[in-house]
């Protein structure tokens, strides 16, 4: 199939989400880039690779060997199109970038797909972006009034036009001069033919960190893109700084005041992949973390601790440990399934959980259980959840969820409902308790959730994190929200329209 036919299907078809209709947390995007290495594009593959759960929709990797530049950019997985020595060797050179996608902004369609690339006033420039600009609406409408053509539908593209008509004479002031003007959540890394630039959003809300392969410097989202090639991890790009790789070296600019970082706590809950170290502090170790506390709070008098996997599986080790309760695997993950189901009938939607998790009878019948999910958006997969526990054998279904009630929307990058939609912004507890048909149901307290990240939520010696989803506490501007111009996060699609 060619792009041109891939991008229209893709463009009309409504795909089916085998994560149950949006009833779960959708990863943000990640990115990655290397410099001076000769297989620059092949070490972007992997590390894609290892950020694939930060995005599963499309992804893309921009080369420079020296003349020019070079751009695959693809829907789907990256192994499946990424893996193969003739799409690797379209993209030669020495420093490349790459981008895996799970889309806040825009339709999922090729022109879409990141790195975006244009030619600037002084050469080619590549970008990748994680995160969400809440003031991205407003400034496209900007532009456009102004007379800029948008190619795609996503916030990235305004850094682009931005960049361009900077006057700053030298390319990395205009990179900040452009950095000015944006608002929200965001990393970026870009590549032009002398330089891969990386940048992260002044309260540090979404995650970058420096890495180094045997003299060649690499920017990713997470660690675990670093384990995957063997690189050392050198330290996190810290929040508001611009890290600019050259031949020359690393260089740091800090062009915004001092601020006190407030990364995203959700990348502890749940994007982050469990092998990875994010500030410092091993996931893997604060979702266990998250779980005892969580037992401390909320216990009860069951036989088993069964994870939703597989993201809950960390937090219900912790609680089976700190409970005396013994984990058992009561849910077993088909890590087989595509996501994408065509044409499916009513019958086939109604049967979707269990197209991705099946209950292990052996462990839950009969048997009270403690049922240990990460969080809790709409409330539609804990419905089948639970009643597949019940069909399972179970006697009694206690839900505990790891971390508090998310009553807020997010305009940050993670792909939340409208308020309306979140169950916790509509029911007390017991209402929600009675809505999906569990015995108990209890939450992780903020409180609660700072204290397993070892510290107080008001000591001011102590990092804070952006928890606007559960305390409606946000930490930048929201233009295009309260300007009147976005009601919910996937603003750029009424652009699209």
């Amino acid at each position: 199939m060619s792009a041109a036919e891939h991008e229209t299907r893709s463009g009309e078809a409504h795909d089916f989400d085998l994560e149950m209709n949006g009833d779960s947390l959708r990863e943000e995007c990640g990115v990655f880039g290397i410099f001076n290495h000769e297989d620059a594009a092949a070490i972007t593959a992997l590390g894609l690779h290892a950020l694939q759960h930060r995005g599963q929709e499309a992804a893309g990797i921009v080369s420079y060997d020296g003349k020019r530049f070079h751009l695959e950019r693809r829907l789907g997985l990256v192994g499946d199109n990424f893996s193969r020595r003739e799409v690797i060797d379209r993209l030669p050179g020495r420093a490349a970038i790459g981008h895996t996608r799970y889309s806040t902004t825009g339709h999922t369609i090729l022109r879409n797909v990141q790195p975006l690339f244009a030619e600037l006033d002084g050469g080619g420039f590549a970008i990748g972006h994680n995160g969400n600009l809440t003031n991205g609406l407003t400034l496209r409408r900007q532009l456009v009034r102004e007379g800029a053509i948008m190619q795609s539908t996503t916030d990235t593209e305004v850094m682009l036009h931005l960049l361009a008509r900077s006057k700053m004479p030298r390319f990395v002031e205009r990179f900040i001069d452009a950095l000015r003007s944006i608002e929200g959540a965001y990393a970026f890394v870009g590549m032009t033919n002398k330089k891969l630039v990386g940048a992260r959003d002044p309260l540090g809300i979404r995650p970058l960190v420096l890495g180094d392969l045997n003299g060649s410097p690499i920017l990713a989202s997470e660690t675990c893109a670093l384990d995957i090639i063997g690189a050392r991890y050198v330290r996190e790009v810290e929040n508001g700084e611009v890290v600019i790789i050259s031949e020359e070296g690393i260089q740091s600019v800090k062009p915004f005041p001092a601020m006190q970082p407030r990364p995203c706590i959700f990348e502890y809950i749940y994007f982050a992949r469990p092998d990875s170290i994010v500030g410092g502090r091993s996931v893997y170790e604060v979702r266990k973390n998250l779980g005892a506390q969580l037992a401390r709070e909320s216990p009860v008098e069951a036989d088993v601790v069964v994870a939703v996997p597989d993201s809950g599986v960390p937090a219900a080790i912790g609680y089976g440990q700190e409970s005396g309760t013994p984990y058992e695997p009561g849910i077993i993950r088909n890590h087989y399934v595509g996501r994408t189901f065509i044409e499916p009938t009513q019958h086939i939607r109604e049967l979707g959980v269990r197209l991705k998790h099946s209950a292990n009878r052996a462990v839950v019948e009969d048997k009270r259980i403690v049922l240990i999910d990460d969080s809790l958006v709409r409330g539609t997969t804990s419905i089948k959840i639970v009643r597949m526990m019940r069909e399972a054998g179970a006697r009694e279904v206690h839900m505990r969820i790891a971390s508090p009630p998310i009553k807020y929307s997010d305009y940050y990058g993670i792909d939340t409902p409208e308020r309306d939609k979140l169950l916790a912004a509509t029911h007390d507890l017991e209402g929600m308790r009675k809505y999906i048909g569990s015995d108990s149901l209890a939450f992780l307290s903020i409180e609660g959730l700072y204290k397993a990240m070892g510290h107080n939520r008001r000591d001011p010696e102590r990092p804070q994190y952006t928890d606007h989803c559960f305390t409606g506490e946000y930490p930048t501007g929201l233009t295009d929200k309260t300007g009147g111009d976005a009601p919910k996060q996937l603003s750029l699609l009424a652009e699209a329209s």
